[in-house]
């Protein structure tokens, strides 16, 4: 295998997936607890606390409250930390400290199905933790129904976008603790300005520009209008570059761990 062109698939990456879900069926108890959680925290510390001070927000030439506001975020935000640190953390771990990968490589499976059984995992965690999440949110009233529906297989397609660029990274960082550097440099940037907590209409000009190129932005885009029940037209160029950011950064994340596997 010499590129990207010649990787090679076949459902057999689901054997992956089945391990690492049957892992997590016995850790379940533990990672039910942040998606049931986090949201509550959110909803208290910002919508409750900070909406006081804010009030609404003009979203779609319409009044919504801040609370109203964020909740959809807190999804995308959900969807983008399962799948990213899923493929970071806990995919070196598996590669490098538990040995994980050099069992699976002595099996008939290639790498290339290992990792895609890695990724695809890593967008599963994200739908999970998005429908714990929509139970906590719906309770409040804040998702539209039965548009909300559509989060599930969004969480699906974010989850795949975020896993991957994190595959690409555990492919290239030299040691776990070199995590921290994308985490600050490609992560909080877009927790704070893809149009989470404020719009991004309030940012400069350039920063607006800037935000565009983030793929949360538009995560956060299809996630509050799917929560606020707005489909329209004017989503299939959000859907559509998340889906491009998948289609390079899925085989881009195959091909840099073949490389990283195999010296």
């Amino acid at each position: 295998m010499n590129g990207i062109i010649s990787i090679s698939l076949s459902k057999r990456f689901l054997r992956v997936w089945q391990r690492n879900l049957t892992v997590y069926q016995r850790i379940w108890k533990i990672s039910f607890i942040p998606p049931l959680l986090e949201p509550l925290f959110y909803l208290l510390a910002f919508g409750v606390g900070l909406s006081a001070l804010v009030g609404s927000i003009l979203y779609h030439d319409r009044e919504v409250s801040y609370i109203n506001f964020i909740a959809p975020a807190l999804i995308a935000i959900n969807i983008m930390y399962n799948a990213f640190f899923e493929n970071t953390y806990a995919s070196f771990v598996r590669m490098y400290y538990q040995k994980t990968f050099d069992g699976m490589m002595a099996t008939p499976l290639f790498i290339e199905e290992i990792i895609a059984g890695e990724i695809i995992w890593g967008g599963t965690k994200s739908v999970i933790a998005t429908a714990i999440m929509m139970g906590v949110i719906s309770f409040f009233g804040l998702i539209h129904y039965p548009h909300g529906l559509l989060l599930l297989p969004l969480a699906f397609l974010g989850g795949i976008a975020f896993g991957s660029i994190g595959m690409f990274f555990t492919a290239i960082v030299p040691s776990i603790e070199t995590f921290n550097l994308p985490i600050f440099l490609f992560v909080t940037p877009m927790f704070l300005f893809s149009g989470t907590f404020f719009p991004i209409e309030n940012l400069p000009l350039w920063a607006q520009k800037l935000a565009i190129l983030l793929p949360l932005t538009h995560l956060v885009k299809l996630t509050r209008s799917f929560s606020f029940g707005l489909i329209g037209a004017e989503l299939l160029w959000n859907f559509t570059y998340l889906l491009t950011f998948c289609l390079i950064f899925f085989p881009l994340a195959l091909f840099k761990m073949h490389h990283r596997l195999i010296k």
